[in-house]
């Protein structure tokens, strides 16, 4: 009689970043510990919804695509898509997540009840977009843990929301106030994300759901290192955090390593012709969209910055648009491309950013702060100038610029806008100053120590043995 393997099941949130991550969490894992079987859950996006068009969206083909590849090269992760379901109405990304997960609970308890037949199922591990799913995995009694795929100082901002929301009757946005959590830079009210700012909203109360979920689930991963973020780390492992939490596993900085294009626009080889590290790179994440006001200020403090650049044009859509993409002569100022043609590139929509990040040219990062490219650009070591636009980047911004001392950050007006002269001083203060060759200083010797986390008696593998330990024991 052959005996059944020890497994473990991921379940992802909705969306290309998502179940990208949660396969290299479960690479991680396997490269470790190749004795147990991982099953990746996913989501489908229902037949009524618009999918995303940007290059690095996952259409299904897509989807099929990466999933056939990660099959072949490792027969040990086994994919399971949760069947598509119709929703009556067409929702946002994040609500549309939050909905399917609750809606497709039936077909979750049949898929975990069929692993759970062919194997000794250890722990599910849910993505924290997917909480709703801790009902069932409590119902059957099987250890659930979740993955954060930011970092450990914004998973604690996330858990103190529990004490904000006991404390406080107002909403966050009413508070204006400076907090003091454990192992965090002082973090001020207003740098909360917009979903948590209105304690009447659904957001905040879906936000405040998952907190106490994660809160009472038998242990957290986090995608960090004790080399980024050592003060929070140790302040969750010696209890210092208001409220009891899980046990946290820092097990990173795991990089996706989502399929690239065959296509670059001429980036890289563009790259190859510049001076080492002098290439200031410009990159918002595919939900990064700017109006055409925001785009002429860059430009002219671009240009006026004298800096190399490469840039990453995407712009909001404009009532007046007509289905065509609106070409970059129109989006920039007048003679742009031709004066900067010498020093400087601009692409549409879509680079490879990790490639990029990686060559030599590259000497800075201005960046949207989501975590993934906080940690792309930590382990090439290179700079960032901090722009956040959404969802926790505010928060990343404070820890990157304070707690980490890896960046500089951009100031906007009142309306967001910020100015060419001060997108100017701060690529300027970044590539060009005292302040900027301490920083470059520091993100060298983090790049050494968060990639010494993840090799043999780092402290990732630490962690991940001690997560599996905990796993076989139930």
């Amino acid at each position: 009689m052959t005996m059944k393997k020890d497994s473990i099941v991921l379940y992802s949130a909705l969306g290309r970043g998502h179940l990208v991550s949660m396969v290299e969490l479960g690479k991680f894992i396997l490269s470790h510990h190749p004795s147990l079987s991982i099953n990746i859950l996913f989501l489908t996006p229902p037949p009524n919804q618009d999918t995303p068009t940007s290059p690095t969206a996952f259409t299904c083909a897509a989807t099929a695509k990466y999933i056939n590849a990660v099959t072949a090269a490792l027969p040990s992760i086994t994919f399971h898509r949760i069947p598509q379901i119709s929703l009556p109405t067409v929702l946002p990304p994040l609500a549309l997540n939050f909905e399917l997960c609750r809606a497709t609970t039936h077909h979750l308890r049949r898929i975990i009840n069929s692993i759970s037949l062919s194997s000794n199922l250890k722990a599910v591990v849910l993505d924290f977009m997917n909480h709703s799913a801790a009902r069932v995995t409590h119902t059957l009694q099987i250890p659930t843990y979740f993955y954060y795929t930011s970092g450990a100082s914004t998973l604690a901002i996330l858990l103190h929301q529990i004490i904000l929301h006991e404390n406080y009757t107002k909403s966050i946005k009413d508070l204006n106030m400076h907090l003091l959590i454990p192992g965090l830079p002082k973090i001020h009210t207003d740098d909360f994300p917009d979903t948590v700012q209105d304690r009447t909203s659904e957001a905040y109360k879906v936000f405040t759901e998952i907190a106490m979920c994660m809160r009472d689930s038998d242990g957290l991963i986090v995608n960090t290192s004790e080399a980024m973020e050592g003060r929070a780390i140790k302040a969750f492992d010696e209890g210092l955090m208001e409220g009891t939490t899980p046990p946290v596993f820092c097990i990173g900085p795991l990089i996706s390593s989502a399929p690239c294009r065959g296509d670059d626009d001429g980036c890289l080889s563009w790259l190859d012709s510049q001076p080492s590290q002098s290439v200031v790179f410009l990159s918002f994440g595919s939900m990064g969209r700017f109006s055409r006001t925001q785009l002429r200020e860059i430009a002219i403090g671009l240009e006026k910055s004298g800096q190399r650049f490469l840039w990453v044009v995407r712009s909001e859509f404009e009532d007046g648009d007509s289905g065509e993409p609106t070409s970059l002569e129109e989006l920039l100022p007048e003679g742009f491309l031709e004066r900067t043609k010498g020093t400087g590139m601009v692409v549409r929509d879509w680079a490879p950013q990790a490639a990029i990040l990686s060559h030599d040219s590259v000497g800075g990062f201005v960046t949207h702060c989501g975590w993934n490219s906080v940690l792309e650009s930590v382990c090439e070591g290179v700079p960032m100038v901090a722009w956040p636009l959404y969802a926790e980047q505010k928060l990343n911004k404070v820890i990157l610029v304070e707690e980490m001392k890896v960046g500089v950050a951009v100031k906007g007006d009142k309306d967001g806008l910020v100015s060419s002269t001060e997108l100017c001083d701060r690529v300027k203060e970044l590539m060009d100053s005292d302040r900027g060759k301490e920083i470059r200083q520091n993100i060298f010797k983090m790049k050494i120590s968060a990639t010494e986390a993840v090799g043999e008696g780092g402290s990732s593998i630490i962690a991940l043995n001690r997560l599996v330990e905990l796993w076989k024991e139930h």
